[in-house]
């Protein structure tokens, strides 16, 4: 389609009252911190029946290189049977310092009993919570920072 028919059409668009959703805020909770720190986005949080599906941020204490690109940690998509206590790690995403994410490698292991005091165990506990929680920050941004902070201490 060459440009000046896509300008037409945005234009036509613009004038029929058409709006360019703003993406949705995150809802970021602090999980735990150890080697990394892990927040749950509560946006992201699905229950059905005894499942739980949640999408966490894992931040590293400082950013670190792969070539020249530099990078805050990653996205994980979760699947929680709330009942047997197991989880299950979807996929990973690596995150960019520059907020880029991706792309999304499939983890294939099977769910697995979700051990007290490790990070599935606290996302876990989240995702099968029927308790509203208040975000601690809203930006991917301010999640890196609670996360170094909380992995400072």
């Amino acid at each position: 389609m060459a440009a000046p028919v896509i300008i037409a059409l945005l234009k036509v668009a613009l004038m029929q009252g058409a709006s360019v959703a703003a993406p949705e805020p995150h809802a970021f909770v602090l999980a735990g911190a150890g080697r990394f720190a892990v927040l749950a986005d509560l946006t992201t949080r699905r229950r059905q029946g005894d499942i739980a599906e949640m999408r966490s941020l894992q931040v590293s204490e400082e950013a670190f290189k792969v070539g020249d690109v530099e990078y805050w940690g990653g996205w994980s998509r979760w699947r929680f049977d709330c009942a047997a206590m197991t989880a299950d790690r979807l996929d990973f995403a690596s995150l960019r310092a520059d907020g880029a994410e991706g792309p999304s490698t499939p983890e294939p292991s099977p769910a697995y009993p979700a051990a007290p005091g490790g990070d599935a165990a606290e996302l876990l506990v989240i995702a099968c919570s029927t308790e509203d929680r208040a975000a601690e920050v809203t930006t991917v941004e301010d999640a890196v920072s609670l996360g170094r902070t909380a992995l400072a201490q």
